[in-house]
């Protein structure tokens, strides 16, 4: 059966089933013939050699073949016991997701997510505590320390000028001429 003539019917049995040649593959004589030379290999070794690779090639399409029956089979027994169409497409994303789980590109993508957690979280933590220093240092600076100081001197300005004003509030603390204690600004 050639290529241009295989059952391409999703509903037949046949489906997905290979030719017995491989007529897709082509063969250039002239290419095999310098591989041939360049891996130093003999006229007969490499008789050999395209025996056995026919020889598994057709091991292949008959173990597809023997796979697709088998499916098919299952198929079969798994319609005569009757699950239903959830359970056959919970265990078909299971099955998928455990390919998934265990195939190369997923292993590789996870260790590079998880190296790219760690230094992140590693620079996260250096960022927090360089403002956290860069904060204490600007705090002890002499420009900090002047604004602090203006502002208390405000501050003690507008609470001072509320308790000596005979229409204010009475003070928290229950007695209006005690004033409140001075604590640091901020």
């Amino acid at each position: 059966m050639d290529s241009a003539g295989q059952d391409i019917n999703l509903n037949s049995p046949n489906k997905g089933l290979l030719s017995d040649s491989m007529t897709d593959v082509p063969v250039d004589t002239a290419v095999a013939a310098q591989t041939s030379a360049v891996e130093g290999l003999t006229e007969a070794e490499e008789e050999e050699l395209r025996a056995e690779l026919m020889k598994v090639e057709e091991e292949i399409v008959t173990l597809r073949q023997v796979l697709v029956a088998k499916e098919r089979r299952c198929g079969e027994l798994r319609r005569k016991l009757g699950p239903s169409a959830s359970e056959g497409l919970r265990q078909s994303l299971s099955r998928s997701w455990r390919d998934v789980q265990v195939s190369s590109a997923y292993k590789r993508t996870q260790e590079t997510l998880s190296q790219a957690g760690q230094k992140t979280s590693a620079a996260l933590s250096t960022m927090g505590s360089a403002i956290s220093r860069k904060l204490g240092d600007m705090r002890n600076s002499a420009t900090f320390k002047s604004l602090e100081d203006r502002v208390g001197t405000i501050k003690s300005k507008v609470v001072g000028g509320k308790e000596n004003d005979s229409d204010s509030f009475p003070s928290p603390t229950g007695s209006g001429d005690k004033p409140l204690p001075d604590h640091a600004p901020f």
